[in-house]
């Protein structure tokens, strides 16, 4: 049997147990039913459903029952909003990745870092443990730098922090937000962001916006490329027009008409 995973997190595994009970055909529990259920103790699974209540995610009922609260069902539109983006954008990030022989990357912001939902990856890529699902610094990547971009002046000092400068990085990287405020108003004005060995030695990348249907930018695509190989200035010539073709037309088929 193989082991659990390092980085397991057994009070999240227990929450996320207790939340998975909950369905169409039963949409109550109580306490005293889910303990047996998931085959945790009664005082366990009492302070489990205290702290999900408390954080918005089950409400207690007069009848003593819980059920999902709206914060769940928050979490679950987002998700089906990333598997629409999925989706939608897939078979044109690939025509993109095709056409240059680059790797490609679609990720949305949270909090101070990008989440990857798509990774078309070039074998020569010297970042090969990113994968869908990897999260990455969004201080120090092209797409997390563009969204960083759009947000409001109060959003972006709440999620980026001192601590959201990591100490791995490029040699070009920037180390503050300080550092980046300029950056970031161009990247808004320009509306495409680059990262030039920020985030490791020897990788750039050229990224530009997805809106949504309300001309919210939901997400970023990049190509990711050896410095070895492309220069700045050909990035600029030749990779940043292809991919922002490709982002307004994932835009198009998520309804932006902008």
């Amino acid at each position: 049997m193989a082991g659990k995973p390092e980085y397991r997190v057994e009070a999240l595994a227990k929450g996320l147990r207790i939340l998975s009970l909950f369905t169409e055909q039963r949409p109550t529990w109580r306490v005293s039913d889910i303990a047996p259920a998931v085959g945790m103790p009664l005082p366990t699974v009492y302070r489990v459903v205290m702290t999900l209540t408390a954080e918005g995610y089950l409400d207690h009922l007069p009848n003593g029952d819980y059920r999902p609260a709206v914060r769940v069902l928050t979490l679950g539109g987002a998700a089906l909003r990333s598997l629409d983006l999925v989706t939608a954008a897939t078979p044109r990030l690939q025509r993109l990745a095709t056409e240059t022989g680059e790797t490609v990357n679609l990720a949305v912001l949270t909090g101070d870092k990008v989440l990857y939902l798509v990774r078309l990856r070039n074998s020569d890529l010297v970042t090969a443990n990113i994968q869908v699902g990897s999260t990455l610094p969004a201080v120090h990547t092209s797409i997390g730098k563009l969204l960083l971009s759009f947000l409001s002046p109060a959003d972006l000092t709440e999620q980026v922090t001192d601590a959201s400068f990591t100490l791995n990085h490029g040699p070009n990287a920037k180390l503050s937000l300080d550092e980046l405020h300029g950056e970031l108003t161009k990247i808004r004005n320009d509306g495409w962001a680059m990262q030039d060995e920020e985030l490791a030695y020897g990788l750039r990348s050229v990224a530009a916006p997805v809106y949504g249907r309300d001309g919210s930018v939901v997400a970023g695509a990049n190509l990711a490329v050896q410095s070895r190989d492309w220069s700045s200035q050909r990035i600029v010539r030749e990779l940043k027009p292809v991919v922002a073709e490709a982002c307004r037309d994932i835009s198009a088929l998520l309804g932006y008409t902008g």
